[in-house]
């Protein structure tokens, strides 16, 4: 009997969404005009919620791949600006995410919270392009 194999969690593994996220924040982010090569975050593992926070006057275009969100695109979310601090979550398995002003300005005042899982974000394995987060996927971009 092999001693090298190491069972792991993976994406399908229920337990892994059952339980409390591992905490993950960013704050006063600055999101690029359109036209722009869109800000990326990076998950360090495969979320099991994310959260954003919109207090500028402009609207941010959230995606999944960095072609859904650029001009042209049409594969993201559009999060409008709020007059207080407010959250709306997304039940989703991320391993990254790409912000996008959608105007010629650059918005601030923009946050970020997830809920992480103890699955590697290498679990991921889309065959696409860039291999991860689903890019290449129908409604990613």
């Amino acid at each position: 009997m092999s001693s090298d194999f190491k069972y792991t969690a993976g994406l399908n593994n229920v337990g892994s969404y059952q339980v409390s996220g591992i905490p993950f924040a960013t704050g006063n982010l600055t999101i690029p005009a359109s036209g722009s090569t869109p800000l990326k975050i990076e998950f360090p593992f495969v979320t099991q919620w994310i959260s954003v926070s919109n207090t500028d006057s402009k609207h941010v275009r959230l995606g999944f791949s960095e072609l859904g969100v650029k001009n042209g695109g049409s594969n993201y979310v559009l999060i409008h600006e709020e007059n207080k601090p407010t959250f709306n979550m997304y039940s989703l398995k991320l391993s990254e995410v790409y912000l996008l002003s959608d105007t010629g300005q650059t918005v601030t005042n923009f946050s970020l919270i997830a809920g992480l899982t103890n699955i590697p974000v290498g679990r991921i394995n889309n065959i696409s392009p860039s291999g991860s987060n689903w890019s290449g996927s129908s409604g990613v971009g």
